[in-house]
């Protein structure tokens, strides 16, 4: 669940941590229809969460409000013995890239029409209503997005003469370039920063698998997802990034708050760690989504992010659901985007956080959002990702081709539970 370290990062940017597995009681009284709502730890401020208890109880005096706050570390078994009948809450928070794994158990509550009636469903970011969809089948409503950016170093785009940051491809490689001639390193990338790949490889139209054919296959060796992993090779070679590491070894943000990397491509919420290192770079930090092939789009990403689900064994599926609504909704996800600097599941709600370069760079990329391969074994992949190595052996001189071939049948070894 690597991608849960995405918003594990972000959620550094509140100022109140919630307990692991505690519990916020409810507030109304013994005639109350109580409604049991997991949330995971960090995910929201508990200001932002008694705010939202006060409020909705207020407007439905009938309800009462339980919410158990869980931890991530192992939220799998607990969730699918929930689901199972289990001490069954009536609505569950998990990452948009688990439902597939969930709705396999049979045990989801189809979302599809009230998704559609209420909610506006057509308009929410893809990179969150596409794996919350299985076999056309809305089981999981988006929540909340984040997704990754460059941040920059102002200082030094301005010492090498570059005004405004590039909006395309061709000009990212170009400005890297001029970075590079001042002794600063123009990128640093490492070799295995896999989710970067996946957005080089979406914008050339491949996929890190495909299942069209009705059994999923892993693509990597499809000329569209070799020309993503050329660009990458291309990029990664502007700086000293590890080719046989990832962003945590070492840790980037130590390595750009060093002063002499002019970009690293990562959540908003790295800054927090780069200031915590080296606070001297306070003022100095810009942000702009990772570029496009051309100026009329921002480049692919990956979207981390969680959606909101309603178990089918639920003592109170259809007031769970007024719950959601109330959370997915615009009032709340306004109230979400402000206090926990995510990106609303619309784009037409992005207008709150206009003036917070950061998260507007973020909410911008997050149009051209995607995730992961929407198969219940995807988790199976990333546990011990094929992807990584062959990213290392094509920057160390492997042929692109075969080293993707191999990596690709791993892939479908593991989606196909092998």
């Amino acid at each position: 669940m690597k991608n849960r370290m995405l918003i594990g990062a972000v959620a550094l940017i509140s100022t109140v941590a919630l307990g692991g597995c505690g519990v916020i009681p409810g507030s109304g009284d013994s005639g109350s229809t109580k409604v049991t709502v997991w949330l995971m730890k960090d995910s929201v401020t508990a200001d932002f969460l008694d705010r939202f208890k006060k409020s909705y109880e207020e407007s439905h005096p009938a309800v009462e409000l339980e919410f158990k706050i869980q931890s991530w570390s192992g939220i799998g078994p607990k969730v699918i013995d929930a689901l199972g009948g289990k001490d069954t809450p009536d609505v569950i928070e998990v990452g948009n890239t688990q439902v597939a794994q969930y709705a396999e158990s049979g045990n989801l509550r189809d979302l599809t029409l009230e998704s559609m009636r209420d909610l506006g469903s057509e308009d929410w970011l893809p990179g969150l209503a596409e794996p919350g969809s299985i076999g056309g089948v809305q089981y999981g409503i988006p929540w909340y997005a984040a997704n990754r950016v460059v941040i920059y170093n102002k200082d030094l785009f301005k010492d090498a003469g570059i005004k405004n940051p590039p909006k395309t491809r061709a000009q990212w490689i170009a400005d890297s370039e001029q970075l590079n001639r001042d002794g600063n390193q123009g990128m640093y990338l490492p070799g295995q920063n896999w989710y970067v790949l996946a957005g080089f490889i979406w914008d050339e139209g491949g996929e890190l698998a495909d299942g069209r054919g009705g059994e999923w296959q892993g693509s990597l060796n499809t000329p569209a997802a070799l020309k993503g992993m050329e660009f990458y090779q291309q990029l990664q070679a502007l700086g000293d990034g590890p080719k046989d590491a990832d962003e945590e070894k070492p840790p980037q943000s130590d390595v750009f708050a060093e002063g002499d990397v002019a970009q690293i491509i990562s959540t908003p919420s790295t800054s927090t760690l780069i200031l915590k290192k080296n606070p001297e770079l306070k003022g100095k930090l810009g942000y702009f989504p990772i570029p496009g092939k051309t100026a009329k789009a921002p480049g692919s990403v990956f979207t981390g992010g969680s959606d909101l689900i309603v178990p089918a064994k639920a003592d109170q599926r259809s007031a769970g659901y007024e719950v959601i609504k109330a959370l997915a909704g615009a009032k709340w996800q306004e109230e979400l985007a402000t206090t926990m600097s995510y990106v609303p599941n619309k784009p037409s709600l992005a207008h709150v956080i206009e003036g917070e370069e950061s998260t507007a760079a973020m909410a911008e990329g997050a149009t051209r959002g995607h995730a992961t391969p929407n198969s219940p074994q995807w988790a199976a992949v990333e546990a011990d990702n094929p992807i990584k190595p062959y990213m290392t052996a094509v920057l160390q001189g492997g042929d692109p081709a075969e080293e993707a071939k191999a990596a690709s049948a791993k892939i479908t070894d593991a989606l196909a539970g092998s």
